[in-house]
């Protein structure tokens, strides 16, 4: 049996790969390994069960890499190529050929410029005006193309309850050193909700919910040419059926944390003139506590993997973000729309 450890050093090899490669550069996330090459990135799903996810066969790993090219075909049309079969021949050699059984399947990706991913641009403090008007009006295309989720709609605020819930489970452990921080700010992240849910269920009702991108970060978006959006969620389709308005709103507030709080309303903007039907501000302000407590939570969750990457670096982000949702959830003293634009025409 091909187990990941030898699967992840054949793919570490650049003589492994049918197109010319002089190095590969791997990288571990919670879910994945990524291997990087001069032009092609290969994405190879690790074997894992959780209570959101299950990629523990190869057929359920093909299905979700056939689902992120599927997805992400909407919004990286140039980037994404193909599923690609990894084989074993007869003498037990690991091979991108045609001759062999199937062992796994990778994603095949054209390699974008680092340069040009949103979050490195926004911390070197070269992103434009220009740059987040266009960006936001490729998203407000995307938003406005995709179908209205009128039967699965529901699914968005029963979301929103379940992941709270969680997002309380996990942050209000004394163990990891956050609940100190965290718990005080869910009795007003709980009562804000009590106050904006007939109006989200409105929204739902009124036709406003659709099957977004479902992580939508700065890191993810890439503004060199053409302008591209990639790594969309494929393993939780109810995490993908969203209040347009609320992705936005977290885009920019994760671009918010990197320095440049300008991005937001100019996003939300673009939003409103192609969409119409913004929510007001206490009910972005409660999609934005919420985004950034999960944002937390997810943080702590790097803490329970078997082999803790990064040790040091996830309380203290987890607590940026906690930070961050109590601005939210205080009194808008400004609406989120009249925020500062002082670098939109840098």
């Amino acid at each position: 049996m091909i187990d990941l450890a030898a699967k992840v050093r054949f793919l570490s090899d650049a003589g492994s790969y049918p197109h010319a490669a002089s190095f590969v550069e791997a990288r571990e996330t919670h879910m994945s390994w990524v291997f990087l090459t001069e032009d092609r990135v290969y994405k190879l799903k690790k074997p894992v069960q959780y209570p959101f996810l299950d990629f523990g066969t190869p057929a359920r790993r093909r299905f979700f890499c056939e689902e992120e090219l599927r997805l992400n075909k909407r919004l990286a049309p140039d980037t994404y190529c193909s599923v690609t079969p990894l084989r074993c021949t007869q003498d037990g050699r690991l091979t991108f050929g045609v001759q062999g059984r199937i062992v796994d399947w990778l994603i095949e990706m054209k390699r974008l410029p680092e340069v040009d991913l949103l979050d490195v641009r926004l911390r070197k403090g070269v992103v434009t005006g220009n740059d987040i008007h266009k960006l936001g009006d490729l998203l407000a295309g995307f938003y406005s193309a995709c179908s209205l989720e009128i039967e699965d709609g529901g699914l968005y605020l029963k979301s929103l309850v379940k992941e709270q819930a969680i997002n309380r489970a996990i942050l209000g452990r004394p163990a990891l050193g956050v609940s100190d921080a965290a718990l005080p700010l869910f009795e007003a992240a709980d009562t804000r909700f009590e106050q904006v849910a007939a109006r989200i269920k409105a929204r739902i009702e009124a036709g406003t919910i659709v099957e977004g991108h479902g992580d939508l970060r700065p890191e993810h978006v890439y503004i060199g040419t053409p302008m591209q959006v990639i790594d969309c969620l494929e393993f939780d389709r109810s995490m993908r059926v969203v209040d347009p308005y609320d992705e936005i709103n977290y885009l920019g507030l994760e671009c918010a944390m990197l320095g440049a709080r300008w991005v937001r309303p100019a996003l939300l903007g673009s939003l409103e003139a192609r969409l119409g039907g913004r929510p007001d501000d206490e009910v972005l302000s409660f999609y934005g506590a919420f985004r950034m407590l999960l944002r937390a939570r997810l943080c702590m969750a790097h803490l329970f993997d078997p082999v803790v990457r990064d040790p040091d670096r996830w309380r203290p982000l987890a607590l940026s973000y906690i930070a961050a949702a109590k601005v939210e959830l205080s009194s808008p003293s400004q609406p989120i729309r009249k925020l500062s634009h002082s670098r939109a025409g840098a």
